[in-house]
């Protein structure tokens, strides 16, 4: 339902308690839900029992006296159909058909705009997400974050929010290092004949692919992330090496990026915050917070003061910074760049930085609020194939990468990784952007890659999809202009069951928008899609459209071309096509 109708039945419920209110201090918050049951009206209030016990009345009692109040209301009868008590004292509504028809034409006047919405007011809010180490190509894990942060950003935009998308490279630190070894290791093995390998290498075919560019002495270009390098094929130049190492890699990740479709509007290195001194200065503010002390060499702080189980070293004894002192600079650099929320998009393995991290923010004591930033931690994913779970290992290099995915699900073996996005991917894409925020984030989820292959209702994509371009194929055999249907002045004739069904589902989806944004569920749109197109193929099976009658069919027209607009603006909101043939 439309907030604005949502607004004028809260006014209709708020002016029939006002004479149950008026010798009480009580403000009542009239909350509008929907039934699970469709047969329990359009819309259910709870307010009865919410206020019963301080009026000293029956809850079911109550709900029957602020109904019939309701009744008495000037405007009732042109919102509400019919009321239903029902024990212990929901008064549940339904909706008058004429509101519900109201829908279509603000539909489809409003076109790819239905569903925004100002009340971000231009909010800064940063989205940190994927953030990975530039060890490796990105796996299906970090296509997990991919496609929760960039869908949830382009849910915030949807809603007025200014965003910013921020990837954040650990390019410090003993993994780094554990790369550039392992690098120089094959190097050695491809130039010197040597077989010498680290216990800590990473064994990846891609290890082998840099060693052998770095031999070559190839240069790595990427100008989104402004990397600019070319290596000098020495062996023994560890830097060199290291520096080439994470080049190239990022790079890799970049390819991957594109290929899935997000882009993101900033980079920030690990690096920077030690070269600009920010990581000293945040030492600095700890020490003098007084939640710092020494023990064995080492710097600590009272982390335990905020919750945190143990207190964390910040500086060890040999002079080096733990990690998360760095994350702390990098948390008040966010907040000095005016994000006033930030929300960051981590696998659940994070979830012992959260308390720490908020506590180095605190104990600096500089005005930033202590939730913040927010977190969505997600579980990780498990890939079949064949039946057969797909491992995922980055050291061995057994494990399967975005761009791998992709093309899998797309049924193409082009070797070609070119840096710009190809349209023989367009399936794949499609297909991993909507399984991966398909089930919420804290959840454990199974990437069936044959069931995303499968051309049936079995498959949401597929199913969604074709829902579309079923909507399409049936307009473009009536052969009319579809911009008439946005006049249609009689829609009366939508009164059926599945007809009142669908024009409340239609008028659910800012809703939906603005809920997802609330709750940082983007889920909530894949769930929404599914259920949106399963409403429409049960009742393109069960009624004609393009019948005689000429009041009815444009009618009808007017609503599958409404539902082919909320379809369209729902899958281009979380990057997917909306095809109008399959």
């Amino acid at each position: 339902m439309l907030l604005e109708e949502k607004q004028r039945i809260i006014k209709l419920f708020n002016l029939a308690l006002k004479p149950l209110l008026i010798k009480t201090n009580i403000v009542p918050t009239i909350i509008l839900e929907y039934p699970r049951h469709a047969s329990h009206g359009d819309i259910s209030c709870n307010i009865s029992m919410q206020i019963s016990k301080k009026l000293q009345i029956n809850s079911y009692k109550l709900a029957k006296i602020i109904a019939k109040n309701l009744i008495q209301q000037k405007n009732y009868i042109k919102l509400i159909q019919s009321i239903e008590i029902i024990k212990p004292g929901f008064i549940n509504l339904k909706i008058s058909s004429s509101i519900k028809q109201k829908i279509i034409k603000y539909i489809l006047s409003s076109g790819i705009k239905f569903g925004q919405s100002n009340i971000g007011s231009n909010k800064k809010i940063l989205i940190e997400f994927v953030s990975a180490n530039p060890t490796g190509p990105l796996h299906i894990g970090h296509g997990r974050q991919c496609a929760i942060g960039d869908i949830l950003s382009s849910l915030f935009i949807s809603q007025g929010y200014k965003v910013t998308r921020e990837f954040y490279y650990n390019d410090t630190g003993v993994q780094i290092t554990n790369l550039a070894l392992s690098v120089q290791a094959r190097a050695k093995a491809i130039f010197l004949g040597k077989s010498t390998w680290p216990d800590t290498a990473y064994n990846g075919e891609y290890i082998t692919d840099i060693a052998k560019c770095f031999l070559k002495k190839k240069k790595i270009i990427s100008k989104d992330r402004s990397i600019n390098i070319i290596a000098n094929g020495k062996i023994n130049d560890l830097k060199a090496i290291r520096d080439f190492s994470v080049a190239y890699l990022r790079r890799e990740q970049d390819i991957d990026l594109k290929i899935f479709g997000v882009k993101f509007d900033n980079y920030c290195l690990e690096s920077s915050l030690y070269k600009t001194g920010k990581v000293s200065l945040v030492t600095k503010l700890l020490i003098q917070s007084g939640k710092t002390y020494y023990k064995d060499g080492a710097l600590w702080l009272r982390t335990t003061d905020y919750g945190d189980d143990k207190d964390r070293v910040v500086r060890k004894s040999n002079g080096d910074f733990t990690y998360f002192v760095s994350d702390i600079a990098y948390h008040i650099f966010k907040w000095e760049r005016g994000f006033i929320q930030a929300i960051n998009i981590q696998g659940d393995d994070h979830q012992g930085t959260i308390t720490r991290v908020k506590a180095g923010l605190q104990a600096i004591n500089i005005g930033i609020p202590n939730d913040y930033p927010n977190y969505i931690l997600h579980k990780m994913v498990t890939v079949i194939k064949n039946g057969k779970e797909v491992k995922i290992s980055k050291r061995s290099g057994s494990y399967i990468t975005i761009r791998n995915l992709i093309k899998w699900l797309s049924k193409t073996e082009s070797k070609n990784d070119s840096i710009e996005f190809r349209e023989d991917l367009i399936r794949g894409r499609d297909l991993m952007r909507f399984f991966l925020i398909s089930r919420k984030s804290d959840t454990d989820f199974i990437f069936d890659i044959d069931l995303a292959l499968k051309r049936s209702d079995e498959n949401p994509v597929y199913y969604i999809q074709y829902a579309h371009a079923r909507i399409f194929s049936l307009l473009n055999q009536w052969g009319g202009d579809k911009k008439s249907l946005i006049s249609i002045k009689d829609l009366s004739s939508l009164n059926t069951e599945k007809e009142l069904s669908l024009l409340v589902k239609l008028s659910n989806y800012p809703e939906v928008l603005v809920n997802s944004v609330k709750d940082l569920c983007p889920h909530y749109v894949a769930f929404y899609l599914r259920d949106l197109a399963k409403e429409l193929h049960g009742y393109y099976n069960t009624e004609r459209i393009l019948v005689k009658n000429i009041t009815i069919k444009m009618a009808r027209l007017a609503l599958i071309y409404s539902i082919g607009q909320v379809l369209n603006n729902g899958l281009k909101l979380i990057g997917i096509s909306a095809p109008t043939k399959m």
